[in-house]
């Protein structure tokens, strides 16, 4: 049984909601990611981040970055799975919520990341396209 933790891009690192946007620009470039969990004072999820949503929701807005926060941007309800979980539980999530990142944690702690790419190197050619198909569509 391949698990989410099998998978997944170990290493994954907070942001706390209180952090500015410049300052999450600046991890993402020296980590190398696109996204980045939003934590709150607990250590407990609140949020994901993207590079797009700094340009888009705050950049493009007119709001400086250097003022903005993490939390600022964390809307909704933030999707996880556990780092036991089976493939196929992790494919359901991503796909019945649209998203293209999923956290994975472990005893209430991060662990790791799950992007498209690191489906990518454990589906077959045929669950990729049914996964592109389902998050991408409308």
């Amino acid at each position: 049984m391949t698990t989410a933790k099998d998978i997944m891009h170990a290493g994954a690192q907070w942001i706390p909601a209180s952090e500015t946007l410049d300052r999450a620009a600046q991890l993402m470039r020296e980590l190398n990611v696109g996204a980045l969990p939003i934590s709150d004072s607990d250590e407990r999820l609140c949020g994901i981040l993207t590079d797009r949503d700094i340009v888009v929701e705050c950049v493009a807005m007119g709001h400086d970055p250097a003022r903005t926060t993490c939390g600022d941007l964390a809307h909704g309800t933030p999707r996880w799975i556990d780092a036991d979980a089976e493939v196929s539980e992790v494919l359901e999530e991503m796909q019945s919520h649209q998203i293209r990142r999923l956290p994975v944690i472990e005893n209430k702690r991060l662990v790791g990341m799950i992007s498209e790419a690191d489906l990518a190197q454990h589906l077959s050619e045929h669950e990729i396209a049914a996964f592109v198909e389902r998050v991408y569509a409308g």
